[in-house]
Order: structure tokens, then sequence, then C-alpha cells
């Protein structure tokens, strides 16, 4: 999603119009790129404020696919994929951790650290897993669900292999192959824009939580421009603005995501 035009800006910031949002140079880069690299716009997504620290953690990212890639088949999609899904979890049987972490800098040094148990969320175990994939050359896709578990809102990783879709459930270490979402009708297929948007709307739900509205709102910001389809954004940055007495902003808000 490319930035909006540059505006004057009032004294109180009006996140739900048009207006430029405050971001660093890299986040500048990342709401220009109309195909963003998932793994270096997740990274940018997660805070990395400046390109030391963005080289720094690609770097490692480059460091776990090539400590992989030599066990991973070099032909036959379903084949890498398979693989990639076994290895990770061979070598952290216990990665998946329930409202765990979701920012990739945190979900990458678990990884490779092998005093580390538990890896990451939903969120993260997926933005990792399709990163990698993609490194292997295969065309990841991810899975929204609002529901899921009996849980809140749930993602996991996809693909499409001829004409069969591949559904990879990351918090299942039998998650490869899952059947159990295929039919499902509420499922949202997401792009490498939208998983990179829902890193932004954790980080905002976090603050929210916290009481830190103003900044909750700028985050819930930032996945809207990058989804502008994401309902659960909109209804979030609307509870926050009520909460802050900011209603007529807020009915804006909760009348687009019915």
């Amino acid at each position: 999603m490319a930035d909006a035009p540059l505006l004057s800006m009032p004294p109180r910031l009006c996140y739900t119009e048009d207006v430029r949002l405050k971001l660093n140079s890299l986040e500048k880069k990342l709401f220009n790129a109309a195909q963003p690299d998932l793994a270096w716009g997740a990274l940018i997504a997660s805070g990395a404020k400046n390109q030391r620290d963005l080289e720094n953690y690609l770097a490692k990212i480059d460091t776990l696919y090539e400590q992989l890639r030599h066990q991973i088949p070099a032909r036959a999609e379903l084949k890498k994929a398979g693989a990639l899904f076994a290895l990770l979890w061979t070598r952290k049987p216990d990665r998946y951790q329930y409202q765990g972490n979701f920012r990739l800098p945190d979900v990458v040094d678990a990884q490779l650290d092998p005093s580390v148990e538990r890896v990451g969320n939903c969120l993260g175990l997926t933005a990792l897993y399709n990163a990698l994939a993609q490194k292997c050359g295969l065309e990841m896709k991810a899975v929204y669900l609002e529901e899921a578990h009996g849980r809140r809102s749930h993602v996991f990783s996809t693909f499409v292999s001829g004409n069969i879709t591949i559904d990879i459930d990351n918090i299942f270490s039998n998650g490869f192959d899952s059947k159990e979402h295929l039919d499902d009708p509420e499922r949202v297929l997401w792009g490498n824009s939208e998983l990179i948007a829902d890193i932004y709307h954790s980080i905002g739900w976090a603050l929210h939580e916290q009481g830190k509205l103003d900044n909750a709102i700028l985050n819930y910001s930032k996945a809207i421009r990058l989804n502008p389809k994401y309902a659960k954004a909109y209804l979030n940055r609307g509870i926050a603005l009520s909460m802050m007495g900011r209603e007529e902003e807020a009915r804006k808000d909760l009348e687009r995501q019915v």
C-alpha cells in the first residue's frame, strides 16, 4: 500500500483519515513496496529501527535457512514444503506457545537458540515458515480465520501444488496437509502484505491492553494501510478511539468493519 499524500497535520493526529502516518525510514520503504518480501517486511513491522538491525536479522534467517536447506529436496514442491515443516518441528518439538512470540526477530532467536523450547504463536510460526519456504522457492500464502480451535483468530500457511491446496497449520506437529479448515467458508487468503499487517495489528492489541491507546491506534492504522480489508483492525481501532472520547472517528471505523 502506497503512502498517502503529505498533508499538514492538525495538533491531534487523525489516524482515520488519509494522512501520512508517523513512519521511520524503513517503514517508508515498506509502505511503498507493491509486493514486499515477507522476511524483510515482517522484521520492519516487528520493530527494526535501522538498516543494521534489519541486516542482522536477515542474516540470522539466512543462517537458519543454510542449516536446513541441505536436508530439503531440491525439486518437488510438496516434498520441499513437507521437509521444511518436519525439520522445524524436529528441532523444536514444543515450538508452539499460545500467546507466545509473534515478532519475527523473537521467533528467529528462539528457533536458533538450542536452550529455548517455545518459539512462537500461530502468527510468529507462520511468518517464519512462510519466510523460509519462500527462500526455498515456494509461493506461500496464509489463511486467516476469525475463530478456530475454540479460540480467537488463527493464521496458518497454505500453498497450491498443481490442483491441490495444502494447508500447513504450524501450531501442530502433525499440521502439514491439514484438512480441518479446507472447506471453512470463513477462510480469508492472505499474501505477504496482509501477514505483515497482522504483526502491526498484534502490536497494536498488546499496546491496547496496556492502556497505551495512542500507540495502539497508530499500529492499527499501519495494519489497515497494509490491509484495507482487515475488519478486526477497524473494530479494535474504533474501540480505542471511543475509549479516548473520539466518538466521530470511532463511529466511522465501527461502521466500516460491519
